[in-house]
């Protein structure tokens, strides 16, 4: 049997698929897996034995309608998939499983649970939704593979990318992780806020901080370097690969909601996150991290919370939600759960 799984884009959605191809891999050994995604996110899936991928080029000969027609025939020749499942759900994603459904190719599709994710924003239902992990799950469920997700450490980086981030940890000292951008300003909280948090651990304990995020970041990441002792700019430094085996080896990682909360999350990392017009009960809440460090005005103080799913969109009262997690009430829930 030989399984197309597709799911190019995000970042932290891709990453997410991690847990349910490792459980698939070790629950069924004797199927063929491959995996339709974007090179640069390979990284994610090292410790996965036999996982075969394909790279489309939607910037090149796959761009476009005619460059998705080429891309199935590419799929058809060189895959040859007896079982399609798609975790993307996007036009592009439809337009290949209606073409392999004609070709007679069974193709199973992720519920992405829409109805329940508006319900969600628009107040009618304030109730935890099914983890993004578990959507992904029940598809290959649906298609025959009981597969039971990972519920433990599922990205576990080599011997050669742990030996070049080990030098960069501080010895006697809390090695803490920050992550604080996102795509979107419903998920930033204030960087003023990042920076008098980080100040008021540093005084409370000796640290190290590894500063992430994107190299369009670094004129903001300078900031922090300014004002706070000990960070260093992971950007400049390390690839992905190398990222992931840092992530493994912090005592702690402070985060907004974005890919680098599930990418930590998944390396084994203790993870704190802050969420303002996002919630973690929408389902995208970093895999296996107890509720409580997900840091959060609770929808029962503020109702309009979340305001939206992704990210997009508008703030209903101007970022209240963020406005109200000041640093102070941070630094005192870090305390409280013995986080440092």
């Amino acid at each position: 049997m030989r399984l197309l799984i597709i799911r190019t884009s995000a970042m932290g959605d891709v990453a997410l698929t991690v847990p349910v191809l490792a459980a698939l891999r070790h629950q069924y050994p004797g199927i063929e897996i491959f995996l339709m995604t974007q090179k640069t996110f390979k990284p994610f899936f090292v410790s996965i034995p036999a996982l075969e991928f394909y790279f489309p080029d939607f910037k090149g000969m796959h761009k476009g309608f005619s460059g998705l027609l080429r891309l199935f025939y590419d799929l058809e020749r060189s895959v040859k998939p007896d079982l399609v499942i798609d975790l993307h759900d996007v036009l592009r994603s439809r337009v290949l499983g209606v073409l392999f459904r004609l070709k007679g190719t069974p193709v199973y599709r992720i519920n992405k649970g829409r109805s329940e994710k508006k319900s969600l924003v628009t107040g009618k239902k304030k109730v935890f939704l099914k983890h993004t992990v578990e959507r992904y799950s029940d598809v290959f469920r649906h298609s025959g593979y009981q597969v039971d997700p990972e519920k433990q450490r599922c990205i576990i980086p080599g011997v050669q990318e742990l030996s070049a981030v080990n030098p960069m940890l501080g010895i006697g000292m809390l090695n803490i992780g920050v992550a604080p951008f996102a795509n979107h300003k419903l998920k930033m909280w204030p960087i003023q806020n990042m920076l008098d948090l980080l100040a008021r651990i540093s005084n409370y304990k000796k640290c190290r901080f590894f500063l992430f995020g994107g190299r369009e970041d670094l004129g903001m990441m300078a900031t922090f370097t300014e004002k706070v002792p000990g960070v260093v700019l992971i950007p400049e430094k390390l690839n992905l690969s190398q990222e992931l085996a840092l992530m493994s080896r912090l005592d702690l990682m402070i985060t907004m909601d974005s890919s680098n909360m599930h990418m930590a999350a998944l390396c084994g990392a203790k993870v704190i996150s802050i969420w303002g017009g996002t919630d973690p009960m929408a389902g995208f809440g970093p895999w296996m991290q107890p509720d409580s460090f997900s840091i959060r005005v609770p929808v029962e103080e503020l109702d309009c919370r979340p305001c939206t799913i992704y990210g997009k969109g508008m703030s209903r009262r101007n970022m209240e939600c963020m406005m109200r997690l000041t640093p102070e009430t941070v630094y005192k829930k870090l305390l409280y759960l013995k986080a440092i």
